[in-house]
């Protein structure tokens, strides 16, 4: 079975998915990678990763969530309370498909491991 790795984001305080919210991909370790920009599409979701490019070890997501709320039109302090939210998992097992999901507010946000 060929592993994936997915996210999902939804905005609480507009009650919708996160579309277009802005999100960097990068893998720590055992070898580093470049960090990956994507954007989430229209229902806030994006497949980051699929098959052979899944391995495992430990990622970190960072989700640009000041960027995103600026751009739909809340005013926030400034600096923000959160400007870039950083989520580190790991893989263990790269058949597997690992779902990222992100419940965001201006003030709070809360994450799991998806299925």
């Amino acid at each position: 079975m060929a592993g994936k790795l997915t996210v999902h984001a939804l905005d609480t305080a507009r009650g919708t998915g996160a579309a277009g919210l802005r999100l960097t991909l990068r893998k720590l370790a055992p070898e580093a990678t470049k960090p990956v920009d994507f954007t989430l599409d229209e229902s806030g979701r994006a497949t980051l990763l699929e098959s052979a490019a899944l391995t495992s070890g430990t990622y970190e997501i960072v989700f640009h969530a000041a960027e995103y709320q600026r751009a739909n039109g809340l005013e926030l302090p400034e600096p923000p309370f959160l400007d870039n939210i950083p989520i580190h998992f790991g893989v263990a097992d790269a058949t597997s498909h690992y779902h990222v999901p992100l419940i965001l507010s201006p003030y709070g946000y809360s994450t799991y491991r998806g299925g």
